[in-house]
């Protein structure tokens, strides 16, 4: 199955646009992806900020292989409506900020899963469109925000995508929320211009006083 294009699933409004990443940021990802491996007689023991060399065969003791690593997630992908739920509190900020801006899930997944995300996405009211690809981020946000001069905001837990997002659309709120506090600690530290939080709350209060300074200004 083909990536999604930006154009074949979002129509935005004249308003600000808050484009958001899926795991570990408006899903739990790490914390049921932990229980998955567990019942796949697999255990994550976190020493630095990655999953291949962190993920253990617990009928060997061995670190899983990055091949075995991949199938582990696609097999949590292909269940994940069994296992991940919302992070907390964000499905409320985010019916609250959808007053004020369009939203748009960008998840880098492969597309394959993306009927399962949505489906998972809308049982948990949060219905806002999806786009999956395993693309780069910062060329399909450019292209998603079309270069109107409107308020954008990037939310992501990976600085990775954070900083293609901000080479390719320099105008972008840069947010950078990770759900789980163990990984949290052990991830980098973000760039000058790169806004760490830890709750939705915190991502709210930022995203208002940027959208309030853009469209007063």
């Amino acid at each position: 199955m083909a990536a999604d294009r930006p154009d074949d699933v979002v129509r935005l409004g004249h308003r600000p646009l808050i484009v958001s990443d899926i795991d570990e940021v408006v899903l739990e990802f790490l914390t049921p992806f932990k229980r998955f491996l567990e019942s796949r007689q697999h255990r994550l023991l976190p020493s630095s900020f990655r999953l291949t060399g962190n993920i253990v065969d617990l009928q060997n003791g061995e670190a899983a292989s990055e091949a075995s690593v991949k199938a582990l997630l696609d097999a949590f992908y292909d269940a994940q409506e069994q296992w991940q739920t919302p992070a907390a509190l964000v499905v409320k900020t985010l019916a609250e900020l959808s007053a004020e801006a369009d939203i748009v899930f960008l998840t880098a997944m492969p597309p394959r899963h993306a009927a399962r995300r949505r489906a998972l996405l809308d049982a948990h009211a949060l219905p806002y469109p999806l786009l999956a690809s395993e693309e780069p981020k910062g060329p399909l946000v450019n292209h998603l925000h079309g270069g109107r001069e409107l308020p954008i905001v990037f939310i992501d837990d990976i600085l990775r995508n954070l900083r293609s997002v901000r080479d390719h659309a320099p105008s972008c709120l840069l947010i950078n929320l990770m759900a789980n506090a163990e990984f949290r600690a052990l991830a980098p530290a973000p760039d000058a211009g790169i806004h760490a939080v830890a709750t939705w709350p915190e991502a709210a209060r930022l995203i208002r006083t940027h959208l309030r300074a853009a469209m007063n200004g």
